[in-house]
């Protein structure tokens, strides 16, 4: 089953180990499709018909397409939100204790990784490195994929029981191995070395935000390979299928928009979160770049309608009584609308019957889904959203198993049907 929209997801996977590689792959792609950068601490001028795209803090972005013509008694906002973070391990900012003769780096928990998953498996580090260089602040991506690190696993003979329930304790058991101890070679001369900048020391770098992050490629799986395995499934599918439907240029009448925000994961509290003004500062900012007012923004986001896409969870063979008896989502059979009766998740029976529309005029299958009430259900950037707009709003997502695992899993098929149902709320 292998097709040119997985293939180019994979792509965008394995070259995105970080929210900030994630953005600098996109922005290198909008260029390419003519998108032009615009800048918040600048003056902005928009005009019908064009591609735009605005970045915050390298971890999150906007892209935007104008309609053809304007006329602000219909201008509104057709918009798809995801996130371009994923659970994994932080590297902290300093190095831990040398054990033994072992070199290693302690971690943070980023979000609500399966921490098992982690274990025995060939990690990489990518990330962004701040340094000082002639008393300037300067900043520069790194991915360092040709080194293989580990978080080794005990040996059973140590741990009888490991195999009646695995306890793992985040701070003193997740702490991955670099190297052996070498007081000529450190990890921060690797990272000066990757860094590559002329004139610059240990000292000089001020602060970076690291990750290890699975090496595996992602690859096709099952037998008739009706399944894709990889990383960061959770949440880069939803990004990439946006902004490759937002690319298709369609024949809209309204102001077509993505936005992918980090810190999803752990909260979306931050400056450029989906908690953040970036959604609303542009979306207004938008409006009064292409010549309306303040009270013509407002009166847009009362015609809006935003898609919160994050993905969902298939039913799991191993484990039938996690799910209700009937909402129970398969993988390859379409879109999932989520609901939760607490608005964990912002959709409600006026934007679900939208989104039903756009997949029968797409030809493309749907399913439901709500979960089990003894099992708390988890939420996404959607009910942020929609509490700060005011925007109808709905959550959905492809089906998935193995979700905040290192590697997950999902369908060969979902993935073009979403882009087919995003491209026909962006052909509005």
């Amino acid at each position: 089953m292998r097709n040119n929209d997985i293939d180019s997801l994979f792509s965008f996977i394995d070259s995105s180990p970080t929210p900030y590689h994630a953005v600098e792959n996109m922005v290198q792609t909008l260029k390419g499709h003519n998108g032009i950068e615009l800048i918040e601490s600048d003056d902005w001028e928009c005009k019908a018909g064009n591609l735009y795209y605005v970045t915050r803090n390298d971890g999150s972005i906007i892209a935007f397409r104008t309609p053809k013509i304007i006329d602000f008694s219909k201008v509104a906002y057709n918009m798809v939100a995801a996130h371009t973070d994923s659970p994994c391990l932080k590297l902290k900012p300093f190095k831990k204790d040398i054990t033994g003769n072992y070199m290693q780096w302690g971690v943070s928990i980023y979000g609500g990784a399966l921490l098992n998953s982690w274990l025995d498996r060939d990690l990489n580090i990518s990330g962004r490195i701040n340094y000082i260089q002639e008393g300037e602040l300067q900043q520069k991506l790194i991915s360092i994929g040709d080194l293989f690190f580990r978080v080794p696993q005990l040996a059973i003979h140590l741990d009888r029981e490991a195999n009646a329930g695995l306890k793992l304790n985040s701070e003193t058991n997740m702490v991955p191995v670099l190297g052996l101890n070498d007081d000529e070679y450190s990890f921060e001369d690797l990272l000066l070395e990757r860094l590559d900048v002329k004139g610059v020391e240990a000292k000089d770098i001020s602060a970076m935000d690291l990750y290890f992050h699975e090496s595996q490629p992602c690859s096709y799986g099952g037998m008739k390979q009706e399944f894709i395995f990889g990383p960061r499934i959770d949440n880069l599918a939803m990004t990439h299928a946006s902004y490759e439907a937002l690319l298709a240029d369609s024949p809209n009448t309204k102001v077509s928009l993505i936005a992918s925000f980090d810190h999803e994961e752990i909260g979306s509290s931050s400056p450029h979160g989906a908690s953040s003004n970036f959604l609303n500062s542009v979306l207004e900012r938008i409006t009064i770049a292409l010549g309306g007012s303040r009270e013509e923004f407002m009166k847009a986001l009362t015609r809006s309608y935003l898609v919160s896409a994050d993905m969902a969870h298939a039913l799991h063979p191993n484990y039938e009584d996690r799910h209700d008896g009937v909402h129970r989502p398969l993988i390859n059979q379409g879109p999932v609308i989520k609901m939760n009766a607490r608005m964990r998740f912002a959709t409600d029976s006026q934007t679900a019957s939208r989104f039903v529309l756009l997949c029968r005029q797409a030809d493309v299958p749907y399913q439901m889904f709500t979960g089990r009430n003894d099992i708390p259900s988890g939420s996404t950037v959607g009910p942020l959203i929609a509490t700060k707009l005011g925007v109808s709003t709905i959550d959905v997502g492809n089906a998935q198993l193995g979700m905040h695992s290192a590697r997950e899993m999902a369908g060969s098929l979902d993935h073009g049907m979403m882009i087919k149902v995003f491209s026909e709320l962006f052909a509005e």
